[in-house]
């Protein structure tokens, strides 16, 4: 059961990415009629006011809730969340106006080192020696993709942004983990209503503005499925994969963003370009095959999410037991085991 749930979080990593992956190339179109700001707060605003809108369905149909609410102990990491998710947007929007889409298709993967660094640093989840490799060919391609010259080593503005982007989402997608076991469907409006609303008055107060309506919709619809549906399914994955590992198979997005760019805009390929694409397939590749199992033990613990009772992490017994998904607070009792697993919030423990 516990390997089905994991190639299901991996399915949900990879729909994640593909849906992410249209988002650069379909922007630097958008970017003709409207400003970099106002940008990231449509693609925002599309993915919260569109996940509200399947959550009100959703929750119309359900009497009974499966998922635990956000509280008020996530509250630093909804904020934290909300501020990257403002930043991140604007600089990779900025970025796709000073390089190419597949370029910053491609350095979009540099948010898998991000993601990984802070997860280690920050918040102690364990990196193996595989994803190690995958983040050496990943910084070699992005720093590749970086430099405009080597010959008088200069480097491509946009390409910094799109790198500080990354960087900003690294933070994020930390702060995200953080809440995985929370509603997915409750931190995706969050996430884009309020990220969106920040981005918005950061536009006005910048005098940004659009008349088109018709490309303020386009933007929206776009936000909604690269980030409202990718964000949805990112968060259900690292439920069962950890920050590092979904951030590791996210690196398919960038690939389909590439391929998009290229049949858009027609756009040449060049030496380093290739070199870089080279390098990403191999950090791409070691990222995804990564295997970690030792003996490892769980101390108590006591939380709230959804979950059932066919694995071998929920057997506490409660009134109105029922054998299917549910929602309570429960405790994990103290045990000791071994078994294939990832760093996910039942599997922090030191290394």
């Amino acid at each position: 059961m516990i390997k089905s749930k994991q190639h299901l979080a991996v399915f949900q990593a990879i729909l994640a990415a593909a849906l992410f992956g249209i988002s650069s190339p379909v922007s630097k179109l958008l970017l003709e009629k409207i400003p970099p700001m106002l940008m990231a707060s449509l693609l925002y605003l599309g993915a919260g006011i569109g996940m509200l809108f399947l959550g009100l369905i959703k929750w119309s149909k359900n009497t009974k809730a499966k998922e635990a609410k956000i509280s008020k102990a996530e509250l630093p990491f909804v904020i934290g969340m909300i501020v990257l998710d403002i930043a991140a947007p604007i600089f990779l929007m900025i970025g796709l106006t000073m390089t190419t889409a597949s370029n910053a298709s491609l350095l979009n993967n540099f948010e898998i080192v991000a993601t990984a660094l802070v997860a280690l640093l920050i918040f102690k989840e364990s990196i193996g020696k595989r994803l190690w490799v995958a983040i050496f060919f990943i910084t070699a391609s992005s720093i590749v993709l970086s430099i405009s010259d080597f010959s008088s080593f200069s480097f491509s503005v946009g390409s910094i942004f799109v790198l500080f982007a990354c960087i900003c989402w690294g933070f994020e997608n930390n702060c995200t983990r953080m809440m995985s076991l929370k509603d997915p469907m409750q931190i995706v409006i969050v996430k884009g209503l309020g990220s969106g609303t920040g981005s918005l008055l950061i536009a006005v107060l910048m005098n940004e503005y659009a008349s088109d309506i018709r490309y303020i919709l386009i933007a929206m619809i776009l936000g909604f499925f690269a980030y409202g549906l990718s964000i949805f399914f990112y968060v259900t994955a690292q439920r069962q994969l950890g920050a590092a590992r979904t951030s590791a198979y996210y690196a398919v997005a960038p690939f389909i963003g590439v391929g998009l760019s290229l049949i858009l805009y027609n756009e040449q390929i060049t030496v380093n370009f290739v070199i870089a694409v080279i390098l990403m397939l191999f950090g791409a590749y070691y990222a995804a095959v990564e295997k970690h199992n030792h003996k490892h033990i769980h101390e108590m613990v006591k939380h709230e999410h959804r979950h059932e009772h066919n694995d071998s992490h929920h057997n506490h017994v409660h009134e109105n037991f029922e054998n299917g998904e549910h929602n309570h607070v429960h405790v994990h009792e103290s045990t000791e085991h071994e078994h294939n697993h990832t760093p996910d919030m039942h599997h922090a423990h030191d290394h």
